[in-house]
C-alpha cells in the first residue's frame, strides 16, 4: 500500500478513536488516555523534521478541534515531533534505519520501542500537562497525572499495535 495513503487511513482512524472514544472516557484521578502520539512516532524515518512537525501542527489542530481545547494537543503534537528525530539519532540501531520499512514494535523491537515511544510520550505529556495547567503550585498534581498517563497511554499504544499491526517480518 501506498505510504501516503497508509499515512491517511491511520490519521483517520488515530482521530477518530481519539476524539470520539477516549476523549469522553473520564475515569477519573487525572488519568487521560492519549493514542494519538503514537500516530506522530510511526511517520515514515525518512520523514524531515520540518514535513515531520507540520503533519503534527495539522493532526493536533484536528484533535484540538474535538477536544476543545484551543491548542493543547497541537503544542504537545509539535513539540514531540520535534524531539522525535533526536531520540531516534541517540537510539539508533547499530545498522541504521535505511533496512527499515515501518516504525512499530515488531520492526525494531521491544526494548526500542520502550525506549523511544516512553521518551516520546513522556516529553509529550509532560508539555500537554504543564501547559494544560500553567501553575507552579500544581507540581504535584501535575506528576500525577503524567505518572498516572503515561503508564495507560503506552499500553493503550501497544495494544494497538500488537492487535492492528501484522507480524509478517520481524527484523530483529
Amino acid at each position: 500500500m501506498n505510504i501516503f495513503v497508509l499515512n491517511s487511513i491511520r490519521f483517520i482512524l488515530f482521530v477518530l478513536f481519539q476524539a470520539l472514544i477516549l476523549n469522553n472516557l473520564e475515569p477519573g484521578l487525572g488519568l487521560y488516555a492519549m493514542i494519538y502520539p503514537l500516530f506522530i512516532f510511526m511517520l515514515p524515518f525518512q520523514m524531515g523534521t520540518v514535513p515531520l512537525m507540520l503533519v503534527s501542527f495539522a493532526f493536533g489542530l484536528v484533535i484540538d478541534s474535538f477536544s476543545n481545547t484551543f491548542g493543547l494537543h497541537a503544542s504537545s503534537a509539535v513539540v514531540m515531533a520535534f524531539f522525535r528525530p533526536i531520540i531516534f539519532k541517540w537510539l539508533s540501531p547499530r545498522d541504521g534505519y535505511e533496512s527499515v520499512e515501518s516504525v512499530n514494535v515488531y520492526s525494531m523491537g521491544g526494548r526500542w520501542f520502550l525506549y523511544s515511544y516512553g521518551t516520546l510520550l513522556l516529553i509529550h505529556h509532560t508539555w500537554f500537562f504543564a501547559i494544560e495547567s500553567f501553575k507552579l503550585n500544581e507540581f504535584l498534581w501535575i506528576l500525577i497525572k503524567i505518572g498516572l498517563s503515561v503508564p495507560s497511554s503506552f499500553l493503550l499504544s501497544l495494544l494497538v499495535q500488537f492487535i492492528f499491526i501484522s507480524n509478517k517480518k520481524v527484523v530483529r
